[in-house]
């Protein structure tokens, strides 16, 4: 206690000293305990923008002289209205125009960075999950119809004739209709009024590419294709098969959707190895998911659904990666190396394959000999189905054989 009281008396001794250098004009020797107590009191308060800590020890200013006052006063930036010496307080903590600046810069750069990446992504999730419901739709509308062929009228136009092109119109009309709700549908010159935009931009992005208005601008090789001489040595003719105006249509949804269609498409015929796969196709959609507005680019808002087979037909809408996983790789390591690039990719079955084909041009895919995982049992060895892009012909082949792969998301 004793040691307690001679700390205390020191610094309240140090405190009066201290007073009197800022003070000279007072006398050290007169009220220098009360002096200290106030100056010990008040100055952290108004460090702290405190006002109203000042007030307890408000007691202790009778007696000062009227010079101390002043000084606290000042010290303070009080000008003795409570309300002004409360606002005198708070103006000494508020933020600099300065500080403001830079903050509200700091919050700019912070969003846009991260504000383009949060809108792709929710974006992203909104066409997944609409993809996935357009593929539901036409999986039970085409199951529900009774054949996928036949629809409408095709003749070639003479010196004195006209060609009649309704194929795919018809096939919109008289058969899709009936099992999807439609709201709109319209012809090769006017697909723009079922909200098809002209241009797209490919998979891999670059320059955006004419919307193909008939199937041969869609792909060249699903109307003609050059004689080629298999593996085996097997002489394949040259075939030449119809070209078909495109069509297109708007779904309930809000959906625009342009249709290539193949009147004269064919069942498997169970071909044991190499044959065309043009005429197995049946139709052919490119989908746009907001219609005429952005990206317009595939694999955003832009994709495709093939039907294959005019009877238990098999719809695919593959969704491939936006670049190939390989170049040359065995069958064998065909499936790792997928879920090596994304652990939701695999390889396409041959019907998905076979709708790449079809649609290379959209995937900005390159010609080749492309893995697909179907497999197939030939003298009891296990094979596997490869699809050539040259000509659209798939093949059997050995797993350690070396193509081409392409993968796609589950």
């Amino acid at each position: 206690m004793k040691k307690f009281a001679l700390t205390m008396a020191g610094r309240l001794e140090r405190s009066a000293e201290a007073t009197a250098e800022r003070h000279p004009q007072l006398n050290p020797g007169v009220n220098s305990t009360k002096e200290s107590t106030v100056l010990r009191h008040c100055e952290p308060a108004c460090r702290r923008g405190n006002p109203s800590a000042i007030e307890p020890v408000s007691h202790l200013k009778a007696g000062l002289s009227t010079t101390f006052k002043n000084d606290i006063n000042l010290r303070c930036g009080l000008t003795g209205s409570p309300r002004a010496n409360a606002l005198a307080m708070t103006k000494n903590i508020a933020f600099t125009m300065a500080e403001i600046l830079l903050s509200l810069t700091i919050i700019g750069v912070v969003a846009a960075i991260t504000l383009p990446s949060l809108t792709g992504n929710i974006n992203e999730r909104t066409w997944n999950t609409q993809r996935k419901a357009l593929y539901a739709r036409f999986s039970q509308a085409i199951a529900l119809m009774p054949a996928l062929n036949g629809y409408g009228t095709l003749t070639e136009g003479d010196s004195s004739t006209s060609a009649v092109d309704t194929a795919a119109e018809t096939f919109v009309t008289n058969g899709l209709a009936k099992v999807l709700k439609i709201n709109n549908i319209c012809d090769s010159e006017h697909l723009e009024d079922c909200g098809i935009t002209s241009k797209i931009t490919p998979l891999s992005g670059g320059s955006a590419i004419d919307v193909p208005t008939k199937i041969s601008e869609l792909n060249s090789l699903m109307t003609s294709v050059a004689a080629w001489t298999d593996i085996n040595g097997v002489v394949h003719s040259a075939e030449s098969m119809i070209d078909t105006n495109a069509a297109a249509f708007e779904t309930q949804n809000g959906e625009s959707i342009v249709v290539y269609y193949k009147p004269d498409c064919t069942g498997s015929l169970g071909e044991s190895n190499f044959h065309y796969t043009q005429n197995k196709i049946c139709a052919n959609f490119i989908y746009d998911l907001n219609g005429s507005k952005g990206p317009n680019t595939v694999g955003k808002d832009i994709g495709v659904i093939t039907a294959l087979y005019p009877s238990d037909s098999i719809v695919v809408a593959p969704f491939p990666l936006t670049r190939a996983a390989s170049t040359s790789i065995s069958y064998t390591a065909s499936s790792k190396e997928c879920t090596k690039i994304d652990n939701e990719s695999r390889l396409p079955n041959l019907e998905e394959l076979i709708s790449m084909f079809v649609n290379a041009k959209l995937f900005a895919m390159p010609t080749g000999i492309y893995w697909s995982s179907s497999l197939t049992t030939s003298s009891g060895t296990t094979q596997a189905w490869a699809l050539d892009f040259s000509y659209g012909r798939p093949g059997k082949y050995n797993k350690t054989s070396s193509w081409r792969l392409w993968c796609v998301k589950r």
